[in-house]
């Protein structure tokens, strides 16, 4: 196969930091190449050297057989590269013909030529299989709709090869399963795609050949055709991965209880007449498609809106009215839905975001002042117990790899020993090794006594960790069902609002 693309001895370092060392692999014509690793392996850095946003220390990279000069996007666009970012870069008070648009014409031209784009941009769109409308305002689109509207930005910058950094991070399975299918079009049509994953199962599904990185080197090579799944995930971490089982045991007491209650926002029900119970020792699963009120539940549940009418108790308090500050006091523990955005504070040290949310605590403050050496002391205790690679207490947060912020923010919340935990998307964009290790930490809080709340999009998680499961559509819950009574088709249902579907008669526990 013609290689289109050739990455050969690229290396990078960040200080004493090597993110990628003596990485060489190539890309061919009309092929779909994964390239698989954990979290902080240097699969990002790689792929923003090719597009130019780093610049390699050593090596080179060969586009169509002509060496791309590095450091420059522009030069990588205009020999025919567009990425697709994790995180989206759109504009939401644009429409979609603008954000295609913005940076593709020349700035000589005065006025926008509209015409020809929307013709344009229809034509990519039909050819593609990538259906939007080119006058709707990005921010009202959905995640899988702005992700038709990135691609189609590259596409329409005349891209050949296309890199997709964790495509379906944000996407539920129908959309990710919908996306590969145009993928696999689009590579009918001739052109060549990167994408990056940590989902195995995608990775067997959609590519051709794997690539896989460990700790910046390529630890091996694959035709997807004659790997597994568990070969893989091993090749990724360097030992035989498996997820922590849950095993039975008798829930305790109510911890948290939800009585009817709705939030209503801008005249819109985001939570309409919700019940649930969380018990001590006990993982409650809430599946869904995003959203359906999910985010709504998080923000409630940690203080950051209140509830319009019903009750939200915390044992004998009402949570309904607590303040942040109040659930950190009460014993609330949070691992919220945007690690990123919410979970830490990217500009400061692992010690800082360690003990954030606890710093008027005698333990780390004393008359106003901060006792640095005690909370680098506690953020140091926390990087061993909870295995956070890449750290030390002064280390900037934003320096960690997605998976070791995840283990931070878990550590954080964990080692208080808290009384209810809200789990939110907890797995989210990480690798199958910091997946099995976040499964185990929160089963190891539930065996401790905590109750913990689960919100997830993933099936298989919900349906590996939690005691009780229960789906939430359109802002309303169904009624909780044991795991015992769950299967995927029993879940799938339940979130397409069938609620009332008799139990399987071949249903088991999952």
């Amino acid at each position: 196969m013609t290689p289109v693309l050739e990455l050969d001895g690229i290396t990078k370092r960040f200080g004493a930091l090597t993110a990628n060392e003596d990485v060489s692999l190539s890309l061919g014509q009309g092929e779909i190449l994964a390239l698989l690793g954990e979290n902080g392996a240097g699969k990002t850095t790689l792929m923003n050297i090719l597009f130019g946003h780093y610049t390699a220390d050593e090596g080179e990279v060969r586009v169509f057989g002509a060496p791309l000069p590095s450091g420059r996007p522009r030069a990588a666009i205009e020999a025919g590269v567009g990425m697709v970012h994790q995180h989206f870069t759109l504009a939401g008070n644009l429409t979609v013909l603008e954000n295609i648009t913005i940076g593709a014409e020349p700035l000589s031209r005065l006025m926008s030529a509209t015409g020809p784009a929307r013709r344009r941009l229809r034509e990519l769109s039909d050819r593609f299989g990538l259906a939007v409308d080119p006058d709707a305002r990005v921010g009202d689109l959905s995640v899988g709709e702005r992700q038709r509207v990135e691609i189609l930005k590259a596409l329409y910058r005349e891209a050949k090869i296309l890199i997709l950094d964790e495509p379906t991070a944000v996407l539920a399975r129908p959309e990710a399963e919908r996306l590969f299918q145009t993928l696999r079009g689009m590579t009918a049509e001739g052109l060549s795609l990167i994408f990056i994953s940590h989902k195995l199962h995608e990775v067997m599904a959609a590519s051709d050949r794997v690539v896989v990185l460990r700790r910046g080197r390529v630890a091996a090579e694959r035709r997807t055709s004659e790997t597994s799944a568990p070969e893989l995930a091993e090749l990724m971490v360097g030992r035989r991965v498996a997820r922590p089982v849950r095993e039975a045991q008798p829930p305790g007491a109510p911890v948290c209880i939800a009585s009817a209650v709705t939030v209503t926002e801008g005249g819109r029900d985001l939570l309409d007449e919700a019940d649930f119970t969380v018990h001590a020792g006990e993982i409650l699963g809430i599946v869904g498609v995003a959203g359906n009120g999910q985010a709504t539940l998080g923000r409630l549940l940690w203080g950051l809106t209140r509830p319009t009418r019903g009750r939200l108790a915390l044992g004998t308090e009402d949570l309904g009215r607590m303040t942040p500050a109040d659930c950190v006091a009460a014993g609330v523990g949070r691992i919220p839905e945007d690690r990123h955005a919410e979970g830490v504070v990217g500009e400061m040290t692992v010690w800082e975001n360690a003990t954030l949310e606890r710093l008027s605590s005698p333990a780390f403050s004393r008359r106003g002042f901060v006792r640095r050496s005690a909370a680098r002391a506690y953020a140091a205790d926390l990087i061993r117990r909870f295995d956070i690679r890449g750290a030390e207490p002064d280390t900037r947060a934003r320096l960690l790899s997605g998976g070791n912020m995840q283990k931070l923010i878990l550590g954080r919340n964990l080692a208080q020993g808290p009384r209810l935990i809200l789990a939110n998307q907890p797995t989210r964009g990480l690798d199958e090794g910091a997946v099995a290790a976040v499964h185990a930490e929160l089963l190891a809080a539930r065996g401790a006594g905590a109750a913990v709340l689960l919100i997830s999009e993933d099936l298989d998680e919900v349906l590996g960790l939690a005691d009780r499961i229960q789906a939430i559509v359109k802002g309303r819950l169904s009624r909780p069902i044991p795991a015992e009574q769950a299967d995927a088709r029993r879940i799938g249902l339940m979130m397409a609002g069938a609620w009332d579907e008799p139990v399987p008669s071949s249903a088991g526990a999952s």
